[in-house]
């Protein structure tokens, strides 16, 4: 077991995000290759936007994909709490030893006060910052600020003239200049720290060895370092993983599809399919290889293969990695996978019984190599949906050709002959009664198939015909060949 320990982080502000899942997986997997810990602590200090319900569903996806944690909510752990909003008192006392050091000050400037400055700041050419106005008051002028009704924000104080320099797990050697930073507010008005105060004092006090984020949060370490610094307190190493952008290549957002790990489960992705792909956006590994299970993505993950490009979500990736996964699934987890899709058009009956699991396992299993996640299935049962067959739209005049067929008619009348005395429909009797028209008509293959096909479906291309007839069923099936002369009209 090493002292390696790693954190996730999240806001419980919303629906557990796919770039969340990414970050996690990242530290996970590092955890695990290289047996340390891994931490889950909820970041809740924005009071109006956190909420259980997310934490919830944040803790719910984290385990559907098998990330589980060995500190932290629900589990425990020697370093708690872990909701930041039950660290509070933990906060006031080092705050309460930055101000008596000196090293934190209060501040009475209002928003407004703050805007002008840095609308001026913004005129001038400067990069805005606070200007230190509250940096030196007195006793007697915070007494008459507070006499006023205002409310004070805590500062951190910055060193001027310092560089802030960091060796990043992604991005290689970093720095930045404290003057452009200036003193920033480490506590709200109502009491609060800020993000940067709080995951301070909780990675310090958790013993995080190291930081992987978003790249987003790359522009806080420098805050960051300050405030480790103002209190003697140890640097974790960093690594800041890129964004994750859509195939446009601008930030991934709604209009890209599914954003929430949530949203991929109720469609029917399966958990290592995700998984799978997410490790793949932004890490490489040193092979051709694409398809990982769990425990050779631990073996193979290093940081060191970590992009520092922008990751690109390419939904066509993902339902190629999820089809593989699938086709490895047995025909009873292939139903459970499809049935919540099929009660949403209908198919399912309200109780089902043996005979109706029986027909949808046979409908689910007839087209698995037709779709690449559960949801899929909705788009290919429309033939089961009603008595009326419609020719597949931009293949009108092909199909029709194939019904004009001077055969056809004689092919339809055998098939359906041979349906009408069949005892029970099966795909292996659908099977021999094919073959029966075949030796009946002198027809081969496709003269006998693809008419059959079309009269019944609409279509010229599709699954296994034996198991089309059986789902059908004998009535619908003779409806269906007695009109499908109303087809080429």
């Amino acid at each position: 077991m090493s002292n390696m320990k790693v954190r996730f982080a999240p806001s419980p502000t919303g629906p557990f995000h796919i770039g969340g899942a990414r970050s996690a997986l990242f530290n996970w997997l590092l955890a695990r290759k290289e047996e340390g810990s891994f931490v889950l602590r909820i970041e809740d200090t924005d009071l109006a936007r956190s909420t259980r319900e997310s934490e919830e569903n944040i803790k719910a996806s984290l385990k559907w994909l098998g990330m589980n944690w060995d500190e932290g909510v629900d589990v425990g752990g020697d370093n708690g709490p872990y909701r930041q909003t039950e660290r509070l008192d933990l906060y006031k006392e080092v705050i309460e030893r930055l101000l008596a050091e000196d090293k934190a000050y209060e501040c009475f400037c209002t928003a407004e006060e703050l805007d002008a400055v840095r609308q001026e700041q913004m005129d001038r050419g400067e990069t805005p910052k606070y200007n230190g106005h509250c940096s030196h008051l007195t006793e007697e002028e915070k007494e008459k600020y507070r006499a006023e009704g205002r409310k004070s924000t805590i500062r951190l104080r910055v060193p001027l003239n310092k560089t802030y320099a960091f060796d990043d797990m992604v991005r290689g050697h970093v720095s930045f200049e404290s003057n452009g930073v200036g003193d920033f507010v480490i506590v709200k008005s109502d009491g609060i720290p800020v993000y940067n105060f709080a995951v301070v004092m909780d990675d310090h006090m958790m013993k995080i060895t190291h930081v992987i984020r978003a790249e987003e949060h790359l522009s806080n370490t420098p805050r960051q370092m300050a405030i480790y610094e103002a209190l003697g307190w140890d640097i974790p190493v960093f690594g800041h993983i890129s964004l994750i952008l859509g195939k446009d290549y601008k930030k991934m957002s709604k209009r890209h599809g599914a954003t929430s790990v949530e949203q991929y489960k109720q469609l029917g992705y399966l958990p290592e399919a995700l998984v799978n792909f997410l490790a793949l956006l932004g890490w490489a590994p040193e092979g051709e290889e694409e398809f990982f299970t769990q425990e050779e993505l631990i073996q193979a993950f290093s940081m060191d293969r970590v992009a520092k490009n922008p990751a690109v979500f390419d939904i066509d990736k993902l339902n190629h990695i999820n089809f593989h996964y699938m086709k490895q699934l047995s025909d009873e987890d292939i139903f459970h996978l499809c049935l919540p899709h099929l009660k949403e058009v209908g198919l399912v009956p309200d109780s089902m019984n043996q005979a109706d699991i029986e027909w949808l396992t046979l409908l689910c299993t007839t087209f698995r190599d037709h779709i690449s996640f559960g949801a899929q299935i909705k788009d290919h049962v429309g033939l089961f949906l009603g008595d009326t067959v419609f020719l597949e739209e931009g293949h009108e005049e092909e199909l029709k050709s194939v019904l004009s067929e001077e055969t056809v008619p004689t092919v339809l009348k055998a098939f359906k002959n041979q349906l009408v005395a069949m005892e029970e429909v099966t795909p292996e009797n659908v099977k021999a009664a094919i073959k029966a028209v075949m030796k009946e008509t002198s027809l081969k293959g496709k003269f006998v198939f693809m008419p059959i096909r079309v009269a019944l479906t609409g279509q010229m291309h599709g699954p296994d015909l034996n198991n089309i007839v059986t789902l059908l069923g004998k009535e619908a099936c003779v409806h269906r060949l007695d009109t499908y002369a109303n087809l080429i009209k």
